[in-house]
C-alpha cells in the first residue's frame, strides 16, 4: 500500500533542491534508479521512497520494508531536480560527515584531497572515479560545493554512498599533519613528472580547483608535482578527465576486486 504526499511533503520535497534548506532539515533526495540502488547497496540510512505513478516499484523490493510514496506525473515534476527523471528517489539523511583529525595511515592507506571543486558535475564524477579505483577516504577542502547537490549525486551514480567523506577541511592546517604520514602528490598543468604507482605506502593526491588549481601556498606543502604528459594538440583535460588518469596511474598494480569489469551501457554512455 503506497502513501499519497500531502501538499504540504510536496512542498517540502521540492524545496531540497536548495543547499540552504537541505542544511537545515538535514535531509536530501537521491534521484534515479542506479543512484536509488546504489543507496539501497550501501545500507546507507533511508528514511522513504518516493516514485511516479508510472514506474514499477516492484523492481525494488527492498523499499516493502520502508514508507514508500506515490506521485502522479504532475506531483512529480514539481519535486525532480532532473529534467529526465526516471521517476525514483530516496529521501535520505544527511550523513554526519568525520573530522580530518581521525585520519589514520592504518586504516587508510590513500587519501584523495579535492581542493574548491566548485562543479557538482564534475564532483561527482570524481567521486565516481574515486570508487571505482578503490580510494575509500576523500577530503574537501572549504570552498567546495555541497556533497548533497542533486547532481554531485546524480553524476557520482550512487559512489558517494561508497566512500568516506570529510568535508570543509581547512588544508592549510591539515596538509602539514598529513605529510607527516603520507606521501603528498600534487597536480600541476605543467611539469616534468608524470603520475605514477605507488604501492601501499601511505600516499595522498591534492587536485584543484576547475578554473585555478591549486595556489602556490599548497603546491609548497606537496612531496611531489604531477604532470600528465601530452601527446595531442588539445588544450587541456577537463578536472574529471584529468582526476581518472591520475588515479588510473596512482593505484595501478594495487590489489582490488577487479579492474576488467567494467561495461558501456547502450544509452549515450551511461547508465540509467
Amino acid at each position: 500500500m503506497y502513501l499519497k504526499p500531502s501538499r504540504g511533503q510536496l512542498k517540502y520535497w521540492a524545496g531540497l533542491g536548495h543547499g540552504k534548506i537541505r542544511r537545515r532539515e538535514g535531509r536530501f533526495l537521491a534521484e534515479g534508479d542506479k543512484v536509488v540502488r546504489e543507496a539501497l547497496r550501501s545500507g546507507r540510512e533511508i528514511d522513504a521512497f518516493l516514485f511516479r505513478r508510472d514506474r514499477d516499484a516492484s523492481r525494488f523490493p527492498d523499499m516493502a520494508e520502508k514508507t514508500v510514496y506515490e506521485l502522479t506525473g504532475a506531483e512529480w515534476k514539481k519535486i525532480s531536480q532532473d529534467k529526465e527523471s526516471e521517476g525514483i528517489a530516496a529521501l535520505m539523511p544527511v550523513p554526519r560527515f568525520r573530522s580530518a583529525a581521525d585520519i589514520s595511515p592504518e586504516r587508510e592507506t590513500r587519501l584523495l584531497l579535492l581542493h574548491r571543486v566548485a562543479n557538482p558535475a564534475n564532483l561527482g564524477a570524481i567521486l565516481r572515479s574515486a570508487h571505482w579505483f578503490g580510494i575509500k577516504t576523500v577530503l574537501l577542502s572549504e570552498g567546495s560545493v555541497d556533497l548533497t547537490h542533486p547532481k554531485v549525486i546524480r553524476a557520482s551514480m550512487g559512489s558517494v554512498f561508497h566512500l568516506d567523506l570529510i568535508e570543509q577541511v581547512d588544508f592549510m592546517e591539515i596538509l602539514p599533519e598529513i605529510r607527516k604520514h603520507y606521501r603528498l602528490f600534487s597536480t600541476v598543468t605543467r611539469g616534468d613528472l608524470p603520475p605514477r604507482p605507488w604501492g601501499d605506502t601511505p600516499s595522498a593526491v591534492l587536485l584543484g580547483n576547475e578554473s585555478h588549481g591549486l595556489p602556490e601556498a599548497l603546491l609548497s606543502m606537496t612531496d611531489e608535482p604531477w604532470c600528465i604528459p601530452r601527446t595531442g594538440d588539445a588544450d587541456s583535460l577537463s578536472l574529471p578527465q584529468a582526476a581518472a588518469v591520475i588515479l588510473y596511474e596512482w593505484t595501478k598494480g594495487q590489489e582490488g576486486p577487479s579492474y576488467m569489469s567494467f561495461r558501456i551501457p547502450p544509452e549515450a554512455g551511461e547508465e540509467s
